[in-house]
Formats: C-alpha cells, structure tokens, sequence
C-alpha cells in the first residue's frame, strides 16, 4: 500500500496551480474536467512533487463549510512537509517567489527546517 493522494481545499484552481507548479516547482499531473455528486462542474487538479508517487488533490472549496477551511486545514499546525535536497538554494529560491515563511530556518535534531504558507494559508515545513 502507498498514500496516492491527499487533498488541499483552496479558493480556486489556477492560483493554486500556478503556486505548486511555478513557484514549487510541482509538476502538474491532470487538470481535467469533473462533476460534484450533485451534477455541478468542477476539475480533478493533480499535482506532485518531480519524481513523487504521493500527489495533492487541489479541490475547490464548495460551500461554506469547506470555505472555512481553506488555510486553516490541519487548526494552525504544519500539516505538510516539503524535504529539499538543497535546502538554502530552495530557501532562497521560495523567498525570491514571494513565498511566506513565518518562521526562520533553524536547526533541528531532523535537519533544518523553515515554516511557510502555501496558497491557501495552510503552514508547510521546509526541510533539509
């Protein structure tokens, strides 16, 4: 057994794309055309890390409640951790793209590690 795949609610697909892709470096796995259970469109958004098995869902939030939580998926806590080889260069990389990181790199007895929002708010480790 594998993790296929998990999902990140966001506002809307494009910007979310354009955020994993362009400036994580995500490539994009399917963008196709979909349907909610009760009829209406929507897309099936994959994306995945270069070389990854495990990809993200981008779903976008349908009503209320899923609206709530966009950014706020995982109550505040890092709920995603990105590993980079390079950690500096993808540090420095991230920074130059406009990426949040709300916590400074430091190190820690796993490697180094910064904290920064995805599109949608929720927090991710950076890790090295």
């Amino acid at each position: 057994m594998r993790i296929d795949l998990f999902t990140i609610v966001v506002d809307d697909y494009d910007p979310a794309i354009a955020f994993f892709t362009g400036i994580l470096g995500f490539d994009l796995v399917e963008d196709s055309p979909a349907e909610t259970t009760d009829g209406r469109p929507k897309r099936w958004v994959v994306v995945r890390p270069p070389g990854a098995q495990t990809g993200i869902l981008l779903a976008r939030a349908d009503g209320d409640r899923q609206r709530a939580a966009v950014g706020d998926q995982v109550a505040g806590r890092v709920g995603f951790f990105l590993r980079a080889d390079d950690f500096d260069a993808r540090y420095r990389r991230m920074l130059a793209a406009g990426v949040t990181f709300v916590r400074e790199p430091r190190d820690e007895p796993y490697g180094r590690v910064a904290v920064f929002l995805d599109i949608a708010g929720n927090r991710w480790d950076l890790l090295g």
